[in-house]
């Protein structure tokens, strides 16, 4: 399965990928992208399958990828790995499509519990 992780910290995707692997979704293909823009282009030219992205990220927002290719009838899993949790956050990103919302700091399992539905 290919994975879009989508962060503009390259040590926050590094860190993704080995939670990734810790939580026992070994053997994807992984490509990223270092903010919104790029994550958006990405994302019509790799044609991923699951796309984790922060939220907060320069270009656009990953909340603003998630609500551009939704109106583009693009129905890809979409989650968020990012420091917004709030009540408010998670009905704005499960309201946008989002299928999970994992807040850091984060564990392997966290990562279980998210995607075991998509990835085990």
């Amino acid at each position: 399965m290919k994975l879009l992780i989508a962060d503009d910290s390259k040590a926050m995707r590094l860190v993704i990928g080995h939670m990734l692997r810790q939580a026992g979704f070994k053997g994807h293909d992984i490509v990223e992208a270092a903010d919104g823009t790029e994550a958006y282009d990405v994302i019509h030219k790799e044609d991923p399958e699951l796309i984790i992205s922060d939220w907060n990220m320069p270009g656009m927002t990953g909340i603003e990828v998630l609500e551009k290719i939704r109106s583009e009838g693009i129905d890809t899993t979409f989650g968020f790995v990012t420091t917004e949790v709030s009540q408010e956050m998670r009905a704005l990103a499960e309201g946008a499509g989002a299928a999970f919302l994992i807040g850091k700091p984060f564990t392997p399992d966290d990562f279980e519990r998210a995607l075991d539905e998509y990835l085990g």
